[in-house]
C-alpha cells in the first residue's frame, strides 16, 4: 500500500474531532539531556515539547519516525526503539484533538541537527523548561531523562 499524503486542514479537523490521532514522538537524549523544540505554530504555540508528528494512513511506524525526524530535526534516523506511550488528555480537555503518541528513542542517526519551520527554537535539557505538556514531563521523568523544574499544571 502506498503512503497517503498529509490531510488538508479541513480534513484534519473533521477527522480528528471524531477519532484519536496516532502520533510518533522523537526522543533524542545524550549527555546534554533530552532534545526539545518550542512550537512556533498553533495549537500550543510557545510550548516546549518532544518533537513529533502524525502517522500517515498506511505508513509503517519506523517510516513515520524517519519522516518526522527529517522534517522536524533535519536528521536521518538509522535506528530507533519504542520507549513508551504518551496519551494527551490535556489536549482533548482544551478542545483540540486526542493525540496518542508512540515515543521512539533514537539510538542511531546522522546528519546535522536543524529544526524545521514548526519550531521557533530547540535546546537540550536535563531540567525541563516551562511551559510544557504535563504528560510529556511525566513521560521524560519516568524514563529518567530529565526532571521537572516546576509544580502544578503547565499553561496551555
Amino acid at each position: 500500500m502506498s503512503e497517503a499524503g498529509p490531510l488538508s486542514e479541513r480534513e484534519f479537523h473533521e477527522i480528528y474531532a471524531r477519532v484519536p490521532r496516532l502520533t510518533v514522538e522523537i526522543v533524542l537524549a545524550d549527555q546534554r539531556g533530552v532534545l526539545l523544540t518550542r512550537r512556533a505554530i498553533d495549537p500550543c504555540r510557545g510550548l516546549w515539547h518532544i518533537p513529533g508528528g502524525t502517522v500517515h494512513f498506511g505508513e509503517r511506524l519506523l517510516s513515520s519516525v524517519r519522516r518526522v525526524a527529517e522534517k522536524e530535526l533535519g536528521i536521518r534516523v538509522i535506528d530507533a526503539q519504542v520507549a513508551g506511550l504518551v496519551e494527551y488528555p490535556s489536549h482533548f480537555e482544551a478542545g483540540f484533538d486526542h493525540p496518542v503518541g508512540i515515543a521512539f528513542r533514537v539510538t542511531e542517526h546522522d546528519g546535522e541537527l536543524r529544526v524545521g519551520p514548526e519550531a521557533s527554537e530547540h535546546g537540550w535539557f536535563r531540567e525541563l523548561p516551562t511551559p510544557m505538556h504535563d504528560e510529556q514531563v511525566r513521560f521524560l521523568e519516568g524514563l529518567g531523562l530529565a526532571v521537572a523544574t516546576r509544580s502544578g499544571p503547565a499553561p496551555r
